[in-house]
């Protein structure tokens, strides 16, 4: 079973911001100011420079491979399931710990108006957020949503506040003093390089979102833009924020302050009565690391729901519930962050997730370009890294030079894991698993290890995504030629098809007839009783080209399987030839191709319609909407001179277009229909497919 699509562009932004606002706006600023002064302003910038390249290679490669477990999918696809074994342990154990963290946070905070235990507190939360996120990933992120837009608009307030009493110079306390900034590299140029990567762990939310790409509606165009949307809200308000913080407070009291934002907005929000400002900051605090924690929750659950389904961890763990939730691995992820809630200690952690998050960035900045050099036809992102591979190399760079400042006791630490997580796929992993990574398609000399299953994984991915809005499939299939035959030889009937082609296209009819012939199934999987597809590219060709050939007698075409010779008994033919400079827009193509013909009775269908035009119809069919002329001796009939509100249609579609006349729009309720109108109505397959028998099938 597979997870539902539920979560929109704005979900998206949510779960990304919301992971990152915690600790890092309400804790780290002073623990970072410590180690380089007033120039934590500038760590904060250069951090979420840095973050960058890997922010751009997660972009293009969930939007190529939409799929739950995030960096453990990417580098197990990539680099083999060696490296995607190493990066889902690590990252799973990295975000288990900021999770954690973060609900400790929730407890931390509210003990300083309420006289409660912070372990505790944290415990019930984490099993607060466990059932939320069990019962549908858009219920999690719809609290996530509201935790959000009440976190930006406080962090908005206070920005804007501090602001007013630096600047304005109506408040004498405050004002803007240069002494707050001199000297502004106290660590000098290292403690600035260390203290950058020290504040990295406060962007790692960013990419978090990969790990739930399996359940982002149209994930091409929502993914990169809610990353950069995320990136670019976070990181001012990280910079202004810390700006105030350093301009109240002054270096010295901050480096030794573990709740900077509380210290400042004592300062602050004079207009409001005494503490006012201390408790929304607070308040606003909680939300923060409540909706890290929960955000948390939703995507570290999904690495061993990944795992279990590649046999990494036990199969248990990839069952998904009726409410459409990998309960298991939600249930292991909540236990696992309760145990370290209650028995590890705070010091180091900042660091040591940091650093094997770094080890994890520069593996996926390396992806790109494995997957870039392998050449797998498939692999077909919707987003594609700018500045390929110059991005992807200097992020590779600045992690390793990144990690090599954090200190040797974090470098062991992601060592350790690293040796750990060798010898669980070394003992318990190796000899479940048969599959290699795209690294193997690159390099020709390793090409006997190659492995084709993940070329058919890719191309299964590529359908679930559907065509794109550029691709002309509509406008191929409406200039499409039909051909109805009674019987032909296989090789004459390929000939004489290519020949046709060709002189439309003005190319080789033998060379084109030689693509045809040689061309193979995509994937034994996708072959469809009766129905053959054959594919050809050439090179500057304006628009793609279709034939198809219907034979009711069938037609006897050779197949060579597993070295047998047999003949298989084929009714249509589709002939599809494509620019060979877009070969991702052929397999597109092709994909919708298969998804029509594996429509209920397809067969039977093609072969009830009498004319092309009525086949070309019947292919345009989609399985959500539907367009049909009124015409008074037709059965649309039945909608001539009715209003709307009085149509019989099912409860579940909606009449969103009607054309009359040239022009377009969208009809009311008392929206009277004329004949020659043609109605475009949208609604659930069931409601759908029962429109077009009764309007389209019965003419």
């Amino acid at each position: 079973m597979k997870l539902k699509k539920e979560l929109g562009l704005f979900d998206v932004f949510a779960l990304s911001t919301g992971a990152m606002f915690s600790s890092g706006f309400f804790l780290l600023p002073g623990l970072a100011a410590h180690h380089t002064g007033p120039s934590v302003i500038l760590a904060y910038f250069l951090a979420g420079i840095l973050i960058m390249p890997a922010m751009f290679s997660v972009a293009e490669i969930s939007t190529a491979l939409p799929r739950s477990g995030g960096a453990y999918f990417f580098l197990d696809r990539s680099l083999g399931p060696l490296m995607g074994t190493i990066g889902g342990i690590g990252t799973y154990i990295a975000l288990l710990l900021k999770t954690a963290f973060a609900l400790v946070g929730i407890g931390a905070y509210a003990s300083i108006f309420w006289d409660i235990p912070i372990k505790e507190t944290a415990v019930i939360f984490a099993i607060i957020f466990s059932i939320l996120n069990i019962f549908g990933a858009r219920k999690s992120s719809g609290i996530q949503k509201i935790l959000v837009i009440v976190l930006l608009l406080v962090l908005g307030a206070f920005i804007a506040d501090g602001f007013w009493n630096i600047f304005s110079g109506t408040n004498s306390s405050i004002g803007f003093n240069k002494y707050n900034y001199n000297p502004f590299f106290t660590g000098g140029l290292n403690g600035l390089i260390f203290t950058t990567g020290f504040v990295f762990v406060s962007y790692l939310g960013l990419t978090q979102i990969a790990s739930v790409a399996e359940e982002i509606k149209n994930p091409e165009r929502n993914i990169p833009l809610g990353m950069a949307l995320s990136l670019l809200v976070t990181g001012l308000i990280y910079v202004f924020g810390v700006f105030v913080m350093v301009s109240v407070i002054g270096n010295e009291a901050l480096s030794q302050d573990l709740s900077p934002a509380a210290t400042a907005t004592q300062q602050l929000f004079s207009w409001l009565p005494p503490k006012t400002g201390l408790y929304i900051i607070v308040i606003a605090a909680l939300f923060a690391f409540a909706s890290t924690g929960n955000a948390g929750i939703l995507a570290t659950s999904r690495y061993p729901l990944a795992m279990a389904r590649d046999k990494l961890f036990s199969k248990k763990f990839s069952i998904i519930s009726r409410w459409g939730t990998p309960v298991p691995a939600i249930l292991l992820t909540t236990g696992l962050i309760i145990m370290f809630i209650i028995i590890l200690t705070e010091e180091g952690i900042v660091k040591l997730a940091s650093t094997f998050q770094l080890f994890i960035f520069m593996a996926i900045n390396f992806s790109v370009i494995v997957f870039r050099n392998s050449k797998i036809a498939s692999y077909d992102p919707g987003y594609r890294s700018p500045l390929y591979p110059w991005m992807q190399i200097f992020g590779i760079i600045s992690s390793l030079a990144l990690m090599f400042f954090m200190g040797w006791g974090a470098l062991a630490f992601t060592l350790i894991t690293i040796i750990l997580a060798y010898g669980w796929y070394t003992f318990f992993v190796r000899s479940k698993v048969k599959r290699e990574g795209a690294i193997y398609h690159w390099f020709a000399l390793l090409g006997k290890h190659q492995h084709d299953e993940l070329e058919n994984e890719f191309m299964m991915i590529l359908r679930e995504k559907g065509l794109r809005q550029d691709d002309p499939f509509n406008q191929t299939i409406v200039r499409s030629q039909i051909h109805f035959i009674d019987n032909a030889i296989f090789e004459d009937l390929v000939q004489d098809v290519a020949n046709s082609i060709a002189l439309e296209l003005n190319v080789d009819g033998n060379s084109l007839n030689e693509e045809f012939l040689k061309t193979t199934p995509i994937d034994p999987a996708l072959v469809i009783p009766e129905v053959s597809l054959l594919y050809a590219k050439k090179p500057d060709i304006i628009h793609p080209v279709l034939h198809i050939v219907l034979c009711e007698e069938s037609i006897e075409k050779p197949v060579e399987i597993h070295g047998v010779l047999i003949k298989e008994k084929i009714k249509i033919f589709f002939f599809l030839v494509n620019d060979e400079n877009n070969p991702k827009q052929q397999l597109r193509m092709l994909s919708s191709i298969i998804d029509i013909a594996e429509r209920d009775y397809f067969i039977k269908d093609v072969f009830s319609l009498k004319t092309a035009k009525e086949v070309i119809e019947y292919l345009l069919h989609d399985k959500r909407y539907i367009t049909f002329p009124l015409n008074k001796n037709e059965p649309s009939n039945i909608f001539i001179n009715k209003k709307l509100m009085e149509a019989l249609l099912p409860q579940d579609v909606l009449v969103v277009l009607v054309d009359r006349d040239g022009s377009s729009f969208t009809p009311k309720g008392k929206t009277v229909f004329l004949e020659n109108d043609v109605l475009t109505i949208i609604g659930e397959p069931r409601s759908i497919n029962k429109l077009y028998d009764q309007f389209i099938l019965s003419k």
